[in-house]
C-alpha cells in the first residue's frame, strides 16, 4: 500500500523545494500545472452550471401526542463512529486500531493479483482480497478499497505493474516515461471487457460485504485514480499523447459498477470523470484525494471552488461546474487529506494555514463523510480540534426526545426524534432496535423497527457563495429533527422495572466482537451501543396502545388499482392511493382481543374532502365522510366503533363503489 513516505510522485514534486518544482514546470507543456494532474480539468469547457440550494425535505411525521415526553441529555457522539472520519492503511500483521481512534482501514490491491492467471481473464484468485478483509474485520474495521493497474514504484508489498498477465499478446502497452509505468489500453475491447467481467465478479462477491464500507471505482489510469497526467487528455500543444480511454468507454466501466453493486457504496475520483458519467447515478460519490491542500503561487486551493480561493480544477468548482455539488444527499464523499498537510491539517481548526486551506469550509462544503489520513496517528486522541472535525464529518446522531408511556403493559408505542448534526446522512440501511434492560444491565426483550436513518438529514448545510443567498458563511436550514415510532408487544415481559433502549446495529457485528458500535451524541449511550431512552415499568396497571396498522403493511391486501405511494407526514413514509372506483385496501389479521365493540382509528390524507365504506369481516359497511387535510402527505384521522371478533383473523376493507377515497397511512384499534 502506499504511504505517506512513499507518496504519489506528484505531491512529492509539489513538496520537494522550489528549484525542483521549477524545473518540473519548465518540462511541461505550455498551460500545464507543475506537478499537478488535476490541472487538465481546468482545459475542460464549464459544460453545466451550479444546481443551487437544493430543495428541503419535507416534514417527516409529527410526534404521537398521546405519548409522554423523555427529554435526553445531549453529550459528544465518539470519534471513531463506524464509517465515517479517518482510514488509515492496511498493514497486514499490524495494529488497526493504532493511532487516533478511527473505524475505516484503507486496502489498495493490484488486479494482477486477483486477476492472476495467465491463460485466462475470467479466473479470480479473491485470497489476498478475502485476508484482508478478514483481519481489518477482526479488528473491528470496515475497509474502503481501490484496484489499480499501474502504480509508480509499487507499494513495497503490491506490484508497479498490475496489468494481468492474460492480456498479454493481446492488449498493447503504452509507457508513461514521467512516471516510469505501463499503461494498458485503456480502450482496447479486451481489455474493457476484462474489467467489466472483473467488475461483475467483484460485485457478485462482495456487493453487501459487512466489511466493506467503500469501494473507490479505481482500475483506471496511475494509482487507479483516473488521470494518466501529463499522457492525458490535454493533448493542445505538448508532446505528450492521451493515455486515459475516452468518456464513453469509462463510462462504460462506471455503469458496470453501478450494476454490479446495489449495496455497497461507491466513490469514483472526480464528477468530471468519463464526461460526469457518474453524475446522475444517484449512489455513486466522489473522492477528493487532494482534501484541502492550497498550492502554487500564488497558493489556490484545490479542494474549495473559485468563489472562495480554490483553484480552476478544483474538487468543488468541478462539482459546481457539473451542477453535482448536492450529490451527498444520496451518495458519500470520501477521499484523502493531501499527505504534506496531514500532519498540521487541523491545527488552525476552524480555519488553516499556509498549504492547508479553511478545513471547516472544506467539510461543509464538500459533506465529507471520511478521509484517508495516514498521519492521523501521530495526532493526540485527546486533541479537541481534531475531535471537532472529525463528529463534524458524516452523520453526528442524536436522540432529542423519546417518546413512551413510562408504564406499560401489553402493546404500547415507543418512538423517537432523532437529529442530525453532521454534514451527511447516515449512507446504510441498517437495524435500528428497540429493547429491555434489567436491573443487572442485561437486554431481555429485542423488537427490531422499520426505522430509515437514512431519512435524518443534517439540520444546517452551508451555502456555496456561488449560490448567491448571502455573505460566507451562511447556514440554511435543511433537514429536520425526524420522528420515528413502532408499537412492541409487552405481552412475554415479566412484570417489573426496565430501562427502554435502543441500538443500531452494525452488521459487521455478525462476523466480529470486535466492530465499532454506532453511537448517539447522547449522554446515555453504552459503550454496548445501546442508548437508554428512559425506564419503563412493565405490568398491571400500566397503559395499553392502541395497536396500529400499516396500509402499505405485507399483509395487507390492494385490489382494484389500489398501489403504494410515498408520503413524508405518514408513518412508515408510506400510504395507500387510489381507493374506491374499484380500488380497495384489506387490512388482515386484526387483533380484536376478547371481541366486541373495539374502537378504529382512521389515519387518512385527503386534499379534499371524501367519504369511503368501511366493512369489518364482510359485515354490513359504514359509509364514512373525511374532511379534507392541509395536503396529500398531511394526515389526520377519523373515528369509528365497530364490532370485531375475538382474535387476531378480522379483516377490515377500505372502499368507495361510488368515487374517490382518501389515501390510507394506517388504522389503530383500541
Amino acid at each position: 500500500m502506499r504511504t505517506f513516505l512513499r507518496s504519489r510522485g506528484r505531491r512529492l514534486t509539489a513538496a520537494l523545494c522550489a528549484t525542483a518544482a521549477a524545473l518540473a514546470l519548465a518540462a511541461l507543456p505550455t498551460g500545464a500545472q507543475a506537478a499537478d494532474p488535476d490541472a487538465q480539468a481546468a482545459k475542460k469547457p464549464r459544460a453545466v452550471t451550479a444546481a443551487g440550494v437544493p430543495t428541503r425535505p419535507a416534514p417527516g411525521p409529527s410526534p404521537d401526542p398521546s405519548l409522554p415526553v423523555h427529554a435526553l441529555a445531549a453529550g459528544d457522539s465518539p470519534v471513531d463512529n463506524p464509517l465515517k472520519g479517518f482510514a488509515r492503511f492496511y498493514q497486514p500483521g499490524g495494529d488497526q486500531n493504532a493511532g487516533y481512534p478511527h473505524s475505516l482501514t484503507w486496502a489498495y490491491f493490484g488486479l494482477s493479483e486477483v486477476m492472476n492467471s495467465a491463460s485466462s481473464c475470467g479466473s479470480y484468485d479473491w485470497s489476498i482480497v478475502d485476508s484482508a478483509l478478514q483481519e481489518i474485520g477482526e479488528e473491528g474495521h470496515q475497509a474502503a478499497i481501490r484496484f489499480y493497474l499501474e502504480y509508480p514504484g509499487g507499494t513495497g508489498t503490491h506490484p508497479a505493474n498490475a496489468i494481468p498477465p492474460c492480456f498479454a499478446g493481446k492488449v498493447a502497452n503504452r509507457d508513461n516515461a514521467y512516471w516510469g509505468t505501463t499503461s494498458p489500453d485503456y480502450d482496447d475491447p479486451d481489455l474493457l471487457t476484462g474489467l467489466k467481467n472483473f467488475i461483475a465478479a467483484l460485485g457478485a462477491r462482495y456487493d453487501g460485504d459487512p466489511r466493506l464500507g467503500y469501494i473507490h471505482l479505481g482500475l483506471v489510469g496511475l494509482w487507479g485514480e483516473w488521470h494518466t497526467w501529463p499522457y492525458d487528455t490535454d493533448t493542445a500543444g505538448d508532446t505528450y499523447p492521451n493515455y486515459m480511454p475516452t468518456d464513453a468507454h469509462g463510462a462504460e466501466l462506471i455503469n458496470a459498477y453501478n450494476t454490479a453493486f446495489k449495496k455497497t457504496r461507491l466513490e469514483v475520483r472526480y464528477p468530471e470523470s468519463a464526461g460526469g458519467a457518474a453524475n446522475s447515478l444517484p449512489a455513486i460519490g466522489y473522492h477528493d484525494d487532494s482534501f484541502c491542500y492550497r498550492e502554487g503561487s500564488p497558493a489556490a486551493g484545490v479542494t474549495l471552488p473559485t468563489s472562495m480561493g480554490g483553484a480552476p480544477w478544483a474538487q468543488l468548482q468541478k462539482a459546481v461546474e457539473q451542477g453535482v455539488e448536492n450529490k451527498w444527499i444520496t451518495a458519500s464523499m470520501g477521499g484523502e487529506v493531501r499527505p504534506e498537510i496531514q500532519t498540521t491539517a487541523f491545527a488552525d481548526w476552524p480555519g488553516g494555514s499556509g498549504a492547508v486551506d479553511n478545513m471547516k469550509a472544506c467539510i461543509e462544503l464538500e459533506h465529507t463523510t471520511w478521509k484517508i489520513n495516514e498521519r492521523s496517528g501521530e495526532y493526540s486522541p485527546t486533541d479537541p480540534k481534531v475531535a471537532a472535525a472529525v463528529r463534524l464529518m458524516g452523520y453526528d446522531l442524536s436522540v432529542k426526545n423519546a417518546y413512551f408511556h413510562s408504564a406499560a403493559q401489553g402493546s404500547t408505542k415507543v418512538g423517537v426524534q432523532i437529529s442530525n448534526n453532521g454534514v451527511a446522512p447516515f449512507y446504510y440501511p441498517w437495524q435500528v432496535s428497540l429493547g429491555l434492560k434489567d436491573a443487572s444491565g442485561n437486554v431481555v426483550k429485542t423488537w427490531n423497527t422499520s426505522w430509515d436513518l437514512r431519512k435524518v438529514m443534517p439540520l444546517k448545510i452551508r451555502a456555496f457563495p456561488d449560490w448567491n443567498v448571502g455573505a460566507d458563511p451562511t447556514y440554511l436550514d435543511y433537514g429536520r429533527p425526524q420522528y420515528f415510532d413502532s408499537t412492541v408487544d409487552l405481552s412475554s415481559v415479566a412484570t417489573g422495572d426496565y430501562q427502554l433502549v435502543m441500538k443500531v446495529k452494525n452488521p459487521l457485528e455478525d462476523v466480529s466482537s470486535a466492530a465499532k458500535k454506532l453511537r448517539f451524541a447522547n449522554a446515555g449511550q453504552n459503550a454496548d451501543g445501546w442508548l437508554g431512552l428512559g425506564d419503563m415499568t412493565v405490568g398491571p396497571g400500566g397503559s395499553t396502545d392502541p395497536v396500529s396498522y400499516e396500509a402499505e403493511a405485507p399483509g395487507s391486501t390492494l385490489a382494484g388499482g389500489a398501489v403504494v405511494a410515498d408520503c413524508a407526514g405518514c408513518s412508515g413514509g408510506k400510504k395507500v392511493g387510489y381507493l374506491g372506483n374499484g380500488g380497495t385496501l384489506t387490512f388482515n389479521g386484526i387483533d380484536g382481543g376478547s371481541g366486541g365493540t373495539r374502537t378504529v382509528t382512521l389515519h387518512y390524507a385527503s386534499a379534499v374532502a371524501r367519504s369511503a365504506t368501511v366493512q369489518a369481516n364482510g359485515n354490513t359497511a359504514q359509509t364514512v365522510q373525511f374532511g379534507p387535510t392541509a395536503d396529500w402527505t398531511t394526515t389526520s384521522t377519523v373515528t369509528l366503533q365497530l364490532n370485531l371478533q375475538a382474535g387476531s383473523g378480522n379483516r377490515l376493507t377500505i372502499a368507495n363503489p361510488s368515487g374517490w377515497a382518501p389515501d390510507l397511512d394506517r388504522i389503530t384499534v383500541g
